[in-house]
């Protein structure tokens, strides 16, 4: 199990660093554009901090995969959901998502959603397994077809329960 944190600016050098390593084995199915979206400068990801929060999962001093969140009131979207090859198959993935899960609902969110690309099975699999679900999309990364994915968000009422509900 790794350990999970907020990531500052003081790690977005290794964010990138991170985000070249996780994807450069996909570089040649994307377009020059897309790969270069999908792996951000390091002074590109401080910007995206603005944005909303990012973590990262850590094995000792080693960040091994990352995601970042933006608020879009009532939806919060996944961007930049990233983990070592050295560490796949280890739940770092998952770590990351549950994390995203519960800022969605300090924020209120209904949903998440997220963006990737065809070529990316693993993922896509991953996020089946967690709840996502395709949608229709036309988006395009740079030329780069995206998948988008959605999973809805239960949401608790405290107004509405037997007691209180009127059918009484």
């Amino acid at each position: 199990m790794s350990h999970i944190q907020r990531a500052s600016s003081a790690h977005a050098e290794q964010l990138a660093a991170l985000l070249h390593a996780a994807f450069r084995e996909f570089e040649a199915l994307y377009t020059p554009a897309g790969f270069l979206a999908t792996t951000p400068s390091a002074d590109e990801i401080t910007r995206r901090l603005a944005d909303g929060p990012t973590w990262i999962a850590a094995d000792g001093s080693t960040i091994v995969g990352t995601v970042s969140a933006v608020d879009r009131g009532g939806e919060v979207y996944i961007r930049s959901m990233a983990v070592l090859p050295a560490a796949r198959g280890r739940r770092v993935a998952m770590e990351l998502l549950a994390v995203v899960h519960a800022y969605a609902g300090t924020v209120g969110a209904r949903r998440l959603t997220l963006n990737t690309t065809p070529f990316l099975s693993a993922a896509i699999r991953l996020y089946e397994r967690a709840g996502f679900r395709r949608v229709a999309s036309t988006l395009d990364l740079g030329g780069t077809p995206l998948i988008t994915m959605v999973k809805e968000l239960e949401t608790f009422d405290a107004t509405v329960s037997p007691h209180n509900s009127g059918d009484l």
